[in-house]
């Protein structure tokens, strides 16, 4: 508590984000919750979640100014109705050390119904700018070693440059032309081998006579009888001996 000092007139960033598990005082429709912020004097409302029910959404920001020596902020959540009084659901206390110290707080605190007994939850998202942060004033520094030089430099040896050229893979011979005198006799002649006979069309077809021009051949009947005699028993045979 001594460490967080210096506070009054500091600015406090509170962020109503949420509300979880609520009790339910509606028994037919869905209840209409809203959250208020008490610090001191200064009092904040939200905007009335319509049909919230048990896990409303708000997220809405307010800014205190804090006060030397408190440390809470009191939160209430009810449920707004048209006709009647607005239905209390719970209260707490929101404690500020830890926002304070370290600058940042996010965290769902719980409420209670007039009796005791637990209501549900609202997420606070507080924020501090001027908060005391001795932790990040002993964070060690790291410095990157350094790469060793040595006290001496190491010969360098440079490739000597080649005096000679890179032999080829093949030999080196002067050009055919070069070499050779051109030959007196004229280059051979591609003979073509074409067929030296007549196309079948230069032979005359071959003619025959018609079938009327050989003469026809006409021999005269036979004129001998070449039919047997008649048998001894003409039309019938002799009776068995028997």
């Amino acid at each position: 508590m001594s460490m967080i000092s210096g506070i009054q007139g500091q600015l406090l960033e509170v962020t109503v984000v949420s509300s979880n598990k609520l009790k339910d005082t509606e028994w037919i429709s869905r209840q209409d919750p809203y959250v208020c912020l008490e610090y001191g004097s200064t009092k904040f409302r939200t905007r009335t979640c319509t049909d919230g029910g048990k896990n409303p959404t708000f997220q809405e920001k307010f800014v205190f100014t804090l006060i030397e020596g408190l440390r809470e902020i009191n939160v209430v959540v009810w449920n707004s109705n048209t006709l009647t009084y607005d239905d209390f659901i719970g209260s707490g206390k929101i404690q500020l050390q830890k926002v304070l110290s370290m600058g940042y707080d996010d965290t769902a605190w719980p409420i209670q119904t007039k009796t005791g007994r637990h209501a549900g939850e609202v997420r606070l998202i507080m924020f501090y700018a001027n908060a005391n942060k001795p932790a990040t004033s002993y964070a060690p520094s790291y410095t990157a070693p350094q790469p060793h030089i040595p006290m001496y430099s190491a010969p360098s040896y440079a490739a000597p440059a080649a005096a000679y050229q890179t032999p080829s893979a093949y030999p080196a011979y002067p050009p055919h032309s070069a070499a050779y005198p051109p030959t007196p006799y004229p280059p051979p002649q591609t003979m073509a081998y074409s067929p030296v006979y007549p196309p079948p069309s230069a032979y005359p077809p071959m003619s025959y006579p018609p079938h009327s021009a050989y003469p026809h051949a006409s021999y005269p009947p036979p004129t001998q009888d070449y039919s047997y005699p008649p048998g001894p028993y003409p039309g019938t045979y002799p009776p068995r001996p028997y």
